[in-house]
């Protein structure tokens, strides 16, 4: 188990790790899908597989239940997971989107930002920017105490899922503005 502060980055197109290279071997592991029962000894699994990292989504719709009604406790335990996999020696990195797939009802989104008629979701859209402020607000509060410069596990965390391969789908949406929409 590690719980000092660190430092992750990339330097010359190769992590690095409190100063020495480091490879990451990652496995995927959704927590809302298994009971947090199991957590500790599925990560034991993946940490005798060989594996260094756990890689997990976050899935929006599962946190905010109904519009600001947010819910990290029990299965939804977030912080729970990660320090969980602390303690059996793997680093995390997090898959927040906000748009996530993974097979997922409506990509992670939480069915209610269908019924804003001027939200347009993955778009540089006022209505939908300020929603996923408020979402990357609240899972911040659950993930910057546990980045590893904290002493925590977490050493990245990767925004939106996909998002060239939808790029390419949507024709109708200019490239500009899905650059728009990536930088913010």
């Amino acid at each position: 188990m590690f719980s000092q502060k660190g430092r992750f980055e990339i330097k010359d197109g190769h992590f690095v790790l409190n100063g020495k290279p480091f490879i990451i071997h990652s496995g995927e592991m959704h927590y809302p899908r298994v009971p947090s029962e199991y957590w500790k000894h599925r990560l034991q699994m993946m940490k005798a597989m060989g594996l260094n990292t756990v890689t997990t989504y976050v899935f929006w719709n599962y946190h905010e239940e109904a519009p600001g009604q947010w819910n990290f406790s029990g299965d939804k335990n977030l912080k729970k997971f990660i320090k969980t996999a602390q303690e059996v020696g793997l680093y995390v990195i997090i898959r927040p989107g906000p748009y996530v797939c993974a097979e997922w009802e409506f990509g992670g989104y939480p069915w209610w930002l269908q019924k804003n008629k001027d939200l347009e979701i993955r778009r540089n859209n006022k209505a939908f920017l300020e929603e996923c402020e408020q979402y990357i607000h609240q899972l911040a509060q659950q993930l910057v105490p546990l980045q590893i410069n904290h002493g925590g596990p977490v050493i990245m965390v990767q925004a939106e899922n996909e998002f060239g391969s939808y790029v390419a789908q949507r024709k109708d949406i200019s490239l500009e503005e899905h650059r728009k929409y990536s930088i913010q």
